[in-house]
Formats: C-alpha cells, sequence, structure tokens
C-alpha cells in the first residue's frame, strides 16, 4: 500500500520591489538539507545558490533569483523560514550603551519587513551634466566575490555590476553600449566626493531592517539596535 501524500499548505506575500503578489510554500526537509550542507560548507558561493533554490523552489519558479533585487530574495527566504521552522527566532545583540555587553532577545520574523529610506534615489549626480542610474544588487553580482577585499573594493565592484546607464547632457548611454573598460576607466575617474555620492546608493537602498529595545543588565539602562540584512536574522 502506498504512504498517503502530505499536502504543503501555501502562503501569499508582497514582493517588496514591484507589491507584486507571489504565492510561496514552507521549504521541505529535502531543501532543508541542501541549505544545511551549504551552511557547514562555510563556502559562500554555495550558501547563495542555495538559497537561490530554495527560493525559486519554494515560489514555484514565480520569482527569478537570477534577475531579482537581493532584498526581495531576503524578504522571500525569511517568510520562508518563518514559515517552517516558525516565526520566532533568539538571537545576541550588543547593548549600545557600552558597546560590549551581549543579551538574548526574541524577534517576530513576521514584524521584520524591508524598509526604504526617503533619502534614496537610483539616479546619482556625478556632475551638473553627468548623472548615472543604477540597478539594485542582484544574487548573480554578490556570488563569487572574494570575501577577503575590503568593503571599500566590494562596492567598487558592486557599482561596477550594477551600472544601467550613464546620462550625459541629452545623450544616453546603456550598459549594453559600454565596454568593461570604458566602465572601470568611468568608475576609477571619480573623486573622493563623487565616490561617496554613489556609494550613498547602496547605505541608503532598500533593505530589511528591524528595530529592537534592549536593557543592558549591568548598567540597566536602555536602548535601540538596528538589525540589519538577512545574516542579522539568521540563528
Amino acid at each position: 500500500m502506498a504512504l498517503p501524500k502530505l499536502k504543503t499548505p501555501e502562503y501569499r506575500l508582497l514582493l517588496p520591489s514591484t507589491q507584486e503578489e507571489i504565492k510561496y510554500r514552507p521549504f521541505l526537509v529535502k531543501e532543508q538539507k541542501i541549505l544545511m550542507i551549504a551552511q557547514e560548507s562555510e563556502d559562500e558561493n554555495q550558501l547563495g545558490d542555495a538559497m537561490g533554490k530554495l527560493v525559486s523552489n519554494c515560489t514555484f519558479g514565480a520569482l527569478n533569483v537570477n534577475e531579482s533585487p537581493m532584498f526581495d530574495i531576503e524578504y522571500v527566504f525569511l517568510q520562508l523560514r518563518s514559515k517552517s521552522a516558525g516565526s520566532k527566532v533568539k538571537i545576541n545583540v550588543t547593548c549600545p550603551d557600552d558597546e560590549e555587553t551581549k543579551v538574548e532577545v526574541e524577534i517576530d520574523l513576521d514584524e521584520v519587513g524591508v524598509q526604504h529610506s526617503v533619502e534614496h534615489s537610483q539616479e546619482i549626480t556625478i556632475t551638473e551634466d553627468i548623472k548615472m542610474n543604477l540597478r539594485y544588487p542582484m544574487l548573480k553580482d554578490v556570488k563569487g566575490i572574494n570575501t577577503n577585499i575590503t568593503e571599500f573594493e566590494v562596492g567598487i565592484l558592486m557599482v561596477y555590476e550594477c551600472i544601467e546607464n550613464v546620462v550625459y547632457g541629452e545623450e544616453t548611454i546603456h550598459r549594453i553600449d559600454m565596454t568593461n573598460d570604458d566602465i572601470a576607466e568611468f568608475i576609477d575617474s571619480f573623486t573622493t566626493s563623487q565616490i561617496e555620492s554613489v556609494m550613498k546608493f547602496f547605505e541608503t537602498m532598500p533593505k530589511l531592517r528591524h528595530i529592537i529595545d534592549v536593557t543592558n543588565p549591568k548598567t540597566k539602562k536602555k536602548g535601540e539596535v538596528l538589525l540589519e540584512g538577512l545574516e542579522s536574522f539568521l540563528v
């Protein structure tokens, strides 16, 4: 006699980038195995591949993980984790008053969302007559990045990958019309203030953000801790 087939529940969510509604299901044991193997490997590329495969499978292919902003993928993954293993997680955070005391806090993942900054713009002014438009980083952009390079070097690589077009006066130069050498030379010619304005795009772009209240058990002082990015919410 054949074993019964289990019915997997389905849920719906709105993608932060487009507000498009998609269906999703919890991840299954076979998918959790893939994720655990990737986590144990401590290989960023393998972990990225596992997360992408899991998100794609659990959204029934509705989300193209190679063409979607990372904040969409991270938000969906967090929802999958909530519905698969429970919405409550406990993590350790550092008290802001002394910046050394660790406390354990419980977070409800269902209360975590992607927040948008009013200061954010995808159009960056380089000079009076030169503007640049950037797209949001995708999974394919962050995979393969050397983890031994500096944060600044990672930022430069992201600028290189995310340029969509450059507007020069009345002319718009699209990414498809740029050579790799042209892009590298263009970025290398930025002044310090210009590259800082470009980096602000990544600093202010939509991210998973959540603020929690903590009390330092040693000093009894209360404070707030800002959690950003998927890694802040995973144990």
